[in-house]
Parts: C-alpha cells; structure tokens; sequence
C-alpha cells in the first residue's frame, strides 16, 4: 500500500505491476497477488488494464487509513472470542470467567483502534505526527495510584 501511496499523485497515479510489488519488497508474486486481491475486494486497490496497466490505489491516500488497511488483510488483532479459540487442551480458557488480562487486552485493542483508524497513508508518506488522541480508561494510571 505504501509503494502505491507514494505513486498516487492527486489526479491520477502510476500503475504498479505485482512483479515490482513483490521485486521491491522481496516477496513472491503469488503472496502479492494474495494481498492484493484482498485490498482489491476492500476497494482499497483497483487495477488498470493494458500495457501499463497494474494497481493503483481507489482513493486518495489521505483517505485510506491504516485500520481499513489492516482490517482487508486479516481483521483485528484482538477479539473477545480469541480465549475461546487458543484454550490449550481444554474447550475453554482456564481463565474465561476470572481473568484478569482480557479486559486489559479489550482496553489495548479499543486504543490501538482508534489511532490506526485515525492514521492514513498519507500520515505515513509525510510522517507528521497527528494530534494526540486522548486516551480515556476510565480507571487511574499508575502514576495517580497511590
């Protein structure tokens, strides 16, 4: 997304063909290919037939964030059924109805959500730091207990 990013030029952008993707970055073509059909079916990327044709970005990149970039490509990185599904040996999580860490996984995931759905590719391409997004758990820091 990034090597379309710094293509994409306001009006119009260059193509780029999987074989450079994948050359540039040091990846297969059909792990490209992959990734692109993905974003492809996002409506992140659209493809340009002919001889110059390849993959462009669909829309402005101070218009894609990074969240819906993420979320084409496989999702969250937390989510509430994730005890259910890596239990061990067990049907269920040890811990499901005791435990201590998911709610601080629950906390982690809604704040990572909320910078990288405020994040674009744009951001990325100029590196400006965005302002600070307020961080809001509704308990006191570390710092505040005593």
């Amino acid at each position: 997304m990034m090597q379309l990013a710094r293509r994409h030029n306001g009006g119009g952008a260059e193509p780029l063909t999987l074989g450079r993707v994948a050359r540039d970055e040091g990846l297969t073509v059909a792990y490209v290919a992959k990734i692109v059909r993905r974003l492809r079916r996002a409506g992140l990327v659209k493809s340009v037939l002919g001889r110059s044709g390849g993959y462009t970005l669909s829309r402005d990149p101070g218009q894609i964030t990074v969240a819906e970039v993420l979320n084409a490509l496989g999702g969250r990185l937390y989510n509430t059924d994730y005890c259910s599904r890596f239990a061990g040996d067990k049907a269920a999580c040890a811990h499901l109805g005791d435990c201590a860490i998911q709610s601080l996984w629950g906390v982690l995931e809604g704040l990572l959500d909320r910078v990288l759905g405020h994040t674009t590719l744009r951001d990325l391409l100029v590196g400006l730091p965005r302002a600070p997004i307020a961080i809001e758990t509704g308990s006191a820091s570390a710092g505040e207990r005593r």
